[in-house]
């Protein structure tokens, strides 16, 4: 599994879903309210970039070459990707706290933070010094 996928990302990307999906579990209802489209665009503009540079630097510090960030990538972020279309389809259950409305923006928020991801270990940026 190893060779396919990187097992220490993909343990870091369940840590890190599972830290998420308590601190949404207990305060989400904070963060995603009905009809707050404002809340929502700030919170969309805030988590891409520093989703793409965290999937960067855990890739960085699992010690993958920049060819495989994308694997790297991969891994860290299919526990999202394999797990959050069942909090999103049973959102009551998980997230009792919020809003059933905001199911929809927590399922698109889930795709942004991932398309986050993926295109911080795509884009190539120019070295400094």
């Amino acid at each position: 599994m190893d060779a396919i996928l990187n097992r220490g990302l993909i343990r870091s990307g369940f840590v890190i879903w599972m830290g998420a999906t308590l601190a949404l579990r207990f305060w989400g209802q904070h963060l995603l309210r009905p009809g707050d489209w404002k809340g929502t665009l700030i919170l969309f503009a805030l988590t891409f970039p520093l989703i793409a540079w965290l999937v960067r630097r855990l890739c960085a510090r699992a010690g993958l070459p920049e060819a495989e960030w994308l694997r790297g990538a991969t891994a860290l972020l299919l526990p999202t990707l394999l797990l959050d279309p069942f909090s999103s389809a049973f959102f009551p259950v998980v997230f009792p706290n919020m809003s059933p409305q905001v199911a929809g923006v927590f399922g698109g928020w889930m795709l942004w933070c991932c398309a986050g991801g993926l295109l911080g270990v795509s884009l190539r940026l120019p070295r400094r010094g």
